[in-house]
């Protein structure tokens, strides 16, 4: 299928590894030229930009200046932007229950996975209207369907985002810009698995192997595994080309099955 990309331009958030770096590598290979922020560098995203048509920029982006300099450097590099791809986001594990995340606990995880999403769409979104049609895919998550108080503020914040990106489908939809969200279950990535990330943490807590925990996490989802990066990225390529032309509002799940509600 032709995706329609080639020529196009995208803003990718939190692209140095993960699923960001993997749908930025994705769009790439479709033909679009690639702006792609980040906090911190990468080997993987600096190959990514040896053709020219691609740039890494760094900085802040739970901020409205960090979010600015990044579609400002997209707009001066390639001329516009046609798809913004909200994927900034990040989760710590409450293994001590409610009462112990704190108001700066509750601050972070807003600012993280809500006001990146918010900060950088006001961005960008005069060059969206722009160049309409376009378009922006949002990386929210399944805990957004299923609130765990192991991640209660994870959880709430990204209610908020899918909330925030259905309310925006709607005022933006007139103007010829669609606005969807991609949720994930657990995907193999350096937030569930890396050093630090939910498996680690949740094993130091419960005294087990992380092996355990991440067999745990997938155990009763029909498909039994982790989503990989990789097919989180064609579905975000898939809402973001004209083939889903006339898809707005809606919310993906990726998830093996996890939700079992219609």
């Amino acid at each position: 299928m032709k995706l329609g990309l080639d020529g196009k331009t995208a803003v990718v958030t939190g692209a140095s590894k993960g699923i960001g770096l993997a749908v930025a590598r994705a769009l790439r290979e479709e033909g679009a030229s690639v702006a792609a922020g980040a906090l911190n560098g990468s080997d993987e995203l600096a190959s990514l930009t040896k053709d020219g048509q691609a740039v890494a920029v760094l900085g802040d982006l739970t901020t409205t200046a960090g979010c600015q300099a990044l579609v400002d450097e997209a707009v001066d590099r390639f001329g516009g932007i046609d798809v913004l791809v909200n994927n900034v986001g990040g989760v710590r594990p409450r293994t001590q229950g409610f009462e112990s995340v704190t108001d700066a606990d509750w601050q972070w995880a807003l600012e993280v996975n809500l006001l990146s999403a918010v900060r950088a769409t006001r961005a960008a979104l005069p060059h969206l209207i722009r160049a309409a049609p376009s378009t922006i895919v949002t990386i929210c998550s399944v805990n957004a369907s299923l609130p765990d108080p192991g991640v209660i503020d994870y959880s709430a914040a990204k209610a908020a985002l899918r909330s925030f990106c259905k309310s925006l489908s709607k005022e933006l939809g007139p103007a010829g810009v669609r606005v969807n969200t991609v949720s994930p279950g657990p995907v193999e990535t350096a937030l569930w698995l890396g050093p630090g990330g939910v498996a680690d943490t949740l094993s130091q807590a419960q005294g087990v192997d992380a092996r355990t925990i991440r067999d745990a996490a997938v155990a009763d989802t029909p498909t039994r595994r982790f989503t990989h990066p990789d097919e989180v990225a064609q579905v975000v390529l898939l809402l973001a080309s004209s083939a889903a032309g006339n898809i707005t509002g809606t919310d993906i799940l990726i998830d093996g099955g996890m939700v079992t509600t219609m």
